[in-house]
């Protein structure tokens, strides 16, 4: 079909999340309709060169029941980004280097339309110290957190994570997901180790309290206004929601939608919309609240490039609001070239 849309796949990345892309790459590439859309998968090495996945385009080429469990990263070295004949661009990023407004800054650059949230979204959103202050500023209620930027006084931050928020306590490196690097803290000496961990990930790292509560998770669709799905509901398989929980072991139990009151679900649904709003999010994201068990909510975080694999909380809840996997990439993929088109209209836009 001489109207089909070219899209650009691009996956793997130089994120500790790499090999989560890789597998979200394939979910996203066998629900593609073949007959609305040619698939052209590109690689990112970890180390930064980008590469025209040989044996991602075969797989494709050959039909859904030739794709793998995740694509491998080859090939011969892409082109300039510029340079690729694509319609749009679909970033399966997650984490730095991709989820954070640097790939979404280099494809404005190129004047290609791409899915999800733009520069100033995907920062915000990544960075969970950049997050935080504007959840306080837009007056959301969120966990009680202390920031620390490496080289500063681990003493000082001990007794201020004591007096401040006590144990237990989670330590995040600030530009990660995935739970990559995210510790729990029980006492001083495994705050200490915990910190270690987190900045081996990240010059800056936050602190938060252990609230003691459900994990709730909504999608947002669209914006101005955006869509709000059902909310649904994470029963962790471990401790707490973990890397091995959402990728590996599968042991994390996923209620959707979530057995929430009515007036729950419409609370629920109004914070995640304020929160992707106070982050100017577009297109696409994952809210995540805990529900208290003194029965308020809290506003942990968004994610602007949800997992789309097939255990991802996104796809679930939006198939259970009415959109099924097939027809969300649809409207992802029309939202990013609508939003191209406006701002391409706007002065000094035009290429």
């Amino acid at each position: 079909m001489a109207d089909k849309r070219r899209v650009l796949l691009l996956f793997g990345g130089r994120s500790a999340e790499h090999d989560v892309s890789r597998v979200t790459a394939v979910a996203v590439a066998r629900a593609l309709d073949p007959e609305r859309y040619d698939v052209v998968p590109v690689a990112i090495t970890t180390d930064g060169r980008w590469l025209l996945a040989d044996s991602a385009r075969r797989a494709i080429a050959a039909g859904p029941s030739a794709l793998p469990s995740a694509f491998a990263v080859d090939g011969e070295l892409a082109p300039a980004v510029g340079a690729l004949d694509v319609d749009v661009v679909f970033p399966l990023l997650h984490g730095p280097y991709g989820e954070d407004g640097t790939v979404q800054g280099l494809l404005e650059l190129a004047g290609l339309p791409y899915v999800g949230s733009g520069v100033v979204g995907s920062a915000v959103a990544m960075d969970k110290v950049a997050m935080k202050r504007m959840f306080a500023a837009a007056g959301l209620p969120y966990a009680r957190t202390v920031e620390f930027r490496d080289g500063h006084d681990r003493g000082a931050l001990n007794e201020v994570v004591a007096d401040e928020l006590g144990f237990p306590c989670f330590v995040k490196p600030a530009n990660l997901g995935s739970s990559v690097g995210v510790s729990k803290a029980h006492d001083a000496s495994q705050l200490d180790a915990a910190c270690d961990v987190a900045l081996s990930y990240d010059e800056w790292i936050v602190i938060e309290e252990a609230v003691v509560g459900r994990e709730i998770e909504l999608g947002v669709l669209g914006d101005d206004p955006p869509m709000v799905s059902v909310p649904g509901e994470i029963v962790p398989g471990a401790e707490f929601y973990s890397y091995a929980d959402k990728y590996e072991a599968d042991a994390a139990e996923l209620l959707v939608p979530a057995p929430l009151t009515d007036d729950q679900v419409a609370e629920a649904q109004t914070l995640a919309r304020r929160a992707f709003e106070a982050c100017r999010g577009e297109a696409m994201a994952r809210v995540d609240l805990f529900l208290r068990d003194d029965g308020r909510f809290l506003v942990n975080e968004v994610n602007t490039i949800p997992g789309f694999t097939p255990i991802s909380m996104y796809p679930r809840l939006w198939e259970a609001t009415g959109v099924p996997y097939a027809e969300l990439l649809d409207r992802l993929i029309e939202l990013a070239v609508q939003r191209h088109a406006r701002r391409a209209a706007r002065a000094g836009r035009q290429r």
